[in-house]
């Protein structure tokens, strides 16, 4: 089954921007198809793939700069952008 998931991350710092570059890193380093804005990141891929990558990054966003917010929309289905 293919998912798109719409994701916002906002860490709680004064110093968010570099964290964000992090996560939005890490996500393009996983092998799914990234996209981002300036509202979001788009991430889209098969279901189990897509889920374990978000749940890896949740965690190694927690571990590495402790409290943060996520915020997902989760759709099945093929929404790349055309």
């Amino acid at each position: 089954m293919y998912l798109s998931v719409q994701l916002s991350y906002y860490p709680l710092s004064e110093d968010y921007k570099p964290r964000i570059k992090a996560l939005i890193a890490r996500l393009e380093k996983s092998g799914l198809e990234v996209h981002s804005n300036r509202m979001s990141t788009q991430i889209f891929g098969d279901f189990d793939k897509v889920m374990q990558v978000f749940a890896d990054a949740l965690r190694w966003s927690f571990e590495t700069y402790g409290t943060a917010v996520f915020t997902a929309n989760f759709i099945q289905g093929d929404r790349r952008p055309k």
